[in-house]
C-alpha cells in the first residue's frame, strides 16, 4: 500500500471512530430511581414529591362539576405514596426510560370512570387560566391525534422533573412547558403546566 493511501486510510478510520463516539456521547441519560436503578418501561413506580411537607404522591380525583374524566392531582398527606403508575416510552424496544423522550404515563389502577388512565393534557381551563393533567388518553401511536398524550422527564438539579414537550409530530405546533402543582379554590393540588416546576422523584413499588 502506498504512504498517501495508508495515511488516508488512517484518517478516515479515526473520522469513523470519532463519529461513532460522538453518536454515543449524544444517546440520552436513564432516569433513575431514588435507589440508584434504571427506571424500567411498563414497571410500576410511585411519582414523590422531592420537597417534603407538601403533600404526597400522585393520585386520581374528581375535581370540578364532572365526576369524569378523572383528574392527575398530588395527594394531601405526605405519607401518602399515591398510586402506581408505569412508563412507556415512545420507543418501548428499548426497556428503559430515558431522558428527553416521549412516553405515556399511566396509573395502574381502576377507575369509576370508563375510560383509560393514561395522562393526556386537558383543554385550556378559561375559567382558571390554566392546562391541567387529566386522564384518558391513547397509549402508543404517536402523532398527531395523539400529541396531547405525551410527557417528559427532565433532570432538575439533582432531581427530575416532569414536562410537556411532544415531538412525536413534526407538523404539530406545541407549547413546551414544565409541570408543576396548581391549588385549586377546594384546596385540590392538581397538576398543571406552569413556570415553576414540581420536583419529582421515582420510587419502585
Amino acid at each position: 500500500m502506498k504512504p498517501t493511501s495508508l495515511v488516508l486510510s488512517f484518517l478516515i478510520f479515526a473520522f469513523v471512530t470519532e463519529a461513532l463516539v460522538v453518536t454515543a456521547d449524544a444517546a440520552p441519560d436513564p432516569v433513575l430511581d431514588i435507589s440508584g436503578k434504571k427506571l424500567q418501561a411498563g414497571t410500576d413506580y410511585y411519582i414523590l414529591p422531592v420537597v417534603r411537607g407538601r403533600g404526597g404522591g400522585l393520585t386520581l380525583a374528581s375535581t370540578g362539576k364532572e365526576t369524569c374524566p378523572l383528574d392527575v392531582v398530588q395527594e394531601q398527606q405526605e405519607v401518602a405514596n399515591g398510586l402506581p403508575l408505569t412508563f412507556s416510552p415512545v420507543n418501548i424496544k428499548k426497556g428503559v426510560v430515558s431522558l428527553s423522550t416521549d412516553l405515556n404515563i399511566k396509573f395502574s389502577a381502576a377507575s369509576i370512570c370508563v375510560q383509560s388512565t393514561v395522562w393526556k393534557l386537558d383543554n385550556f381551563d378559561k375559567s382558571l387560566g390554566q392546562w391541567f393533567v387529566t386522564t384518558g388518553g391513547v397509549e402508543g401511536n404517536p402523532g398527531r391525534e395523539t400529541v396531547s398524550n405525551w410527557f417528559k422527564i427532565e433532570k432538575f438539579d439533582d432531581d427530575y422533573k416532569l414536562l410537556f414537550c411532544p415531538t412525536v409530530c413534526d407538523s404539530c405546533r406545541v407549547q413546551c412547558r414544565d409541570i408543576g402543582i396548581y391549588i385549586d379554590q377546594a384546596g385540590t393540588r392538581r397538576l398543571a403546566l406552569s413556570d415553576t416546576p414540581f420536583k419529582v422523584m421515582f420510587k419502585k413499588a
